[in-house]
């Protein structure tokens, strides 16, 4: 099974080789030295390849290519292509011009569970097209939307760090709420405590000298 430092440590050849890992995804390595994750599969009797993506800087990591595995799998395992899909695919995004668009295009064709597809539009409408929206897909840079994504997980660790210390005061602040009410009812007993001692003392000595 590879791991990234496996992969960092593919060398090229003269020829093109694959290293395996595992469900059918291997990596082929170039002469030039371009790292390429690929999935092996058969449908209907006939066996495909799918492209999943390019290892390394501006490509996808091993992590991402074992998830766009999954995805794949899941297609093949209900009779779809996932290489034909990616082909029309391809041919959807030529037909588009802006990332807004893309976007539209893609989430309408995405299958996702309903709570995960609304929590990526969610993101998409808040954070991501109001910056990208109107933007060509040819004028848009890996770096600019990494620098986009990178904001924005920044973002989200301030609200968690905001809401962990909120959480934490509204906490003390019951500690306190108790601590008070506490004090109360001691107080309350130590004043009443005393005039009842008082009051038996009285009735002892009246009785004693009786």
């Amino acid at each position: 099974m590879l791991t990234d430092t496996a992969l960092r440590n593919l060398k090229p050849k003269s020829e093109f080789y694959k290293a395996s890992d595992r469900d059918g995804m291997y990596v082929t390595v170039s002469p030039s030295g371009t790292v390429t994750f690929r999935y092996d599969y058969r449908l209907h009797g006939r066996r495909e390849t799918l492209t999943l993506g390019r290892y390394g800087p501006g490509g996808i990591s091993l992590a991402m290519a074992r998830q766009l595995l999954l995805e794949a799998r899941k297609s093949v395992q209900v009779g779809i292509s996932p290489a034909l899909e990616k082909q029309r695919e391809k041919r959807r995004v030529v037909a588009i011009k802006t990332f807004g668009a893309a976007m539209e295009a893609w989430l309408a064709n995405a299958r996702l569970a309903d709570s995960t597809h609304a929590m990526r539009k969610h993101i998409l409408d808040r954070d991501i097209l109001p910056v990208f929206r109107n933007r060509l897909l040819t004028g848009i840079q890996t770096e600019d939307l990494r620098a986009l994504c990178d904001k924005v997980k920044d973002a989200l660790r301030q609200c968690a760090d905001f809401l962990a210390k909120q959480r934490l005061a509204e906490h003390r602040g019951q500690r306190v709420v108790l601590a008070r009410n506490l004090l109360a009812k001691l107080r309350r007993r130590n004043w009443r405590r005393p005039r009842r001692s008082c009051v038996l003392g009285d009735r002892a000595a009246t009785y004693a000298g009786n």
